[in-house]
């Protein structure tokens, strides 16, 4: 049998003597036993931690801004996106509906002047026919008017 000596621990070794042990974290017999759990004990547990620390303002640090730094600008960027577009769109609208306004009196426009075109050929036509057949009729420049008698 060999026999080892006894050596001096070292200091590293004295440090971990000198540690406090760590606490057990309670088991599942413990929640069920009417004890109040611990935090990080099991996902619910977790879940309960989660929001009490957001509600105490904990988890908001700025670590946690550091860690999520890439996923808050990433979020920043989408909303400021989808802002930008939803103006872009709301312009682009307002153009249509000025545009389909203007469209719809050009059209009006353009139905007059094409009544007024074709009364014009119309007149026109009958005059050369007149004309042309030696009939002796003249178009008024006044509207006709009615006589009316009394007795």
């Amino acid at each position: 049998m060999e026999m080892t000596a006894l050596r001096k621990p070292t200091g590293k070794e004295m440090t971990a003597l000198r540690k406090k042990p760590k606490k057990q974290v309670p088991t599942e017999e413990d929640a069920t036993a009417g004890k109040p759990r611990r935090k990080g004990g099991g996902a619910s547990g977790q879940l309960h931690t989660i929001a009490s620390d957001l509600r105490y303002g904990r988890s908001i640090s700025a670590g946690f801004f550091r860690k999520n730094a890439w996923l808050l600008v990433a979020f920043l960027a989408a909303v400021l996106s989808l802002m930008g577009l939803r103006y872009k769109t709301k312009s682009k609208m307002a153009e249509i509906k000025q545009l389909t306004i203007e469209l719809q009196r050009a059209e009006s426009s353009k139905l007059q002047e094409k009544a007024q075109y074709m009364s014009l050929i119309r007149e026109t036509e009958m005059k050369r026919l007149v004309d042309e057949k030696g009939l002796g009729l003249q178009f008024r420049d006044e509207p006709p008017y009615e006589l009316t008698y009394e007795k």
